[in-house]
């Protein structure tokens, strides 16, 4: 199977390339349903494009809001020059820019967004007569109903299917409740998700009196929905006839797409769901469902927000193996002493101590050669320190050590460690519970 991973901006895009994605999805400015996350300017594909594809990473281009009469005139131009960038499909749910883009540009595949709501073999064979290679299954589809489908589909028609990320509450992500509260439609990329806001009832003749809608005082979250996680169901994906699956996030951060398409890549290379599946705690997420393969999906009506078992602090710069050093940009607090997580490709977790730590200034016109500054802590946003990595306590699912039990890979002893460093484009992170939520309960 395929993994697809998302990719909002230049950094998710190295991230999940350098991480094990098969093929990324990203977006240009104009057209993509996630118009907050950075996307790309249109005269920066041909770059990602070249990046994605030196890894042998396959570039699909979302163009899949609701298109308007206004939005017609800027496709033909619009899906050459991604066509001259070298993409390999477009991602579209719309009749009309389907048929644009099979007209000016046939050479790019086209996939059929799951804002197309394609639940059975009829709407993929007519979609298929129009020339699409495969289509992204509607959200509310079980394995069952992805089986029955692939049975009387064409043959050479692959099926897509979201398998991590958010649910909301809609029909394969096109929702009104948007439009109509705030005026700004989650159809044309701009969903303000309301679907996560706590909500009481009123009764007409009683203004002003709020009831919960539970046994609760706050209100209730009634619509909020639980985020998908498959990384144990790869099998019964597979099973069904799924040919990609792919992670939600394209406004997520590179640290996110890295731990997850990390995760998932390792499992769909036989590793045991069981041991990675800790690192899907450790990043930001709202409580986890199967979405709707095994029944109904389900709701998070006492909890609106996010929680994480650790927190990025550090992307590395570079490391000396023979000085065990490691330059690395400052993203969240870390302090000297503290035990940091090295977030590797394709090995397991590794640890180092933080020891000398040091902070490297920017170069200044009146200054052109900053001495390094000796620090307590890395707390400057984006700047630049050194330190030396003492060797960790090991890592672990597995291991004896409760304390560390929850890393979910390989047990590793710390003279193993002693020869790990990470690399440019690893993350650091620390074990630091967070969470962001108000809860109804």
């Amino acid at each position: 199977m395929e993994l697809l991973a998302p990719a909002g901006g230049i950094e998710q895009l190295r991230a999940a390339v350098r991480f094990g994605a098969d093929a990324v999805y990203l977006a240009s400015d104009r057209f993509g349903m996630r118009a907050r996350a950075a996307n790309f300017a249109l005269e920066d594909i041909p770059a990602a494009v070249e990046i994605a594809h030196a890894a042998g990473v396959k570039v699909h281009v979302t163009a899949n809001i609701l298109m308007e009469q206004g939005d017609l005139a800027a496709l033909p131009d619009y899906f050459r020059a991604l066509d001259a960038a070298g993409v390999d499909a477009f991602i579209i749910g719309d009749l009309g820019a389907a048929a644009i883009a099979r007209r000016v540009a046939p050479r790019v595949a086209l996939h059929v967004s799951t804002q197309a709501s394609v639940a059975n073999s009829e709407a993929a064979r007519v979609w298929y007569s129009l020339g699409a290679s495969r289509v992204v299954c509607a959200r509310e589809m079980s394995l069952d109903d992805i089986a029955r489908m692939r049975e009387d589909m064409p043959a050479d028609m692959e099926i897509e299917a979201f398998a991590h990320g958010a649910m909301c509450m809609a029909v394969s992500g096109r929702c009104l409740i948007s439009s109509y509260l705030t005026g700004r439609s989650g159809n044309r990329g701009h969903c303000t998700q309301p679907c996560r806001w706590s909500y009481t009832l009123e009764e007409e003749k009683r203004p002003g009196e709020h009831f919960p809608i539970e046994e609760d005082g706050h209100g209730t979250f009634i619509m909020n929905a639980k985020d998908m996680n498959m990384l144990a169901h790869l099998d019964a994906l597979r099973a069904a006839g799924v040919d990609s699956i792919k992670i939600e996030g394209r406004n997520k951060k590179a640290f996110y797409v890295a731990s997850v398409v990390n995760a998932y890549r390792q499992v769909l290379d036989g590793s045991p769901a069981a041991n990675f599946a800790p690192e899907l705690e450790a990043v930001s997420h709202r409580p986890y469902g199967t979405g709707f393969f095994f029944g109904e999906a389900e709701q998070a009506p006492n909890y609106d927000g996010y929680e994480q078992q650790a927190m990025h602090v550090a992307d590395v710069v570079d490391a000396d193996l023979e000085t065990r050093t490691i330059v690395a940009r400052c993203r969240n607090r870390f302090a000297e002493g503290e035990e940091l997580e090295i977030l590797s490709p394709r090995v397991p977790i590794s640890r180092v101590v933080v020891r000398n730590l040091t902070w490297l200034p920017d170069l200044t016109e009146s200054d052109p050669d900053p001495a390094p500054v000796p620090v307590p802590v890395a707390n400057r946003s984006c700047g630049i320190y050194r330190f030396s990595a003492g060797a960790g306590v090991g890592a672990c699912a597995g291991s004896d050590d409760e304390a560390s039990a929850d890393v979910g890979v390989t047990a590793r002893t710390a003279a193993d460690a002693a020869d790990i460093l990470p690399a440019a484009g690893d993350f650091l992170r620390v074990r630091r519970f967070r969470r962001s939520a108000r809860s109804g309960a």
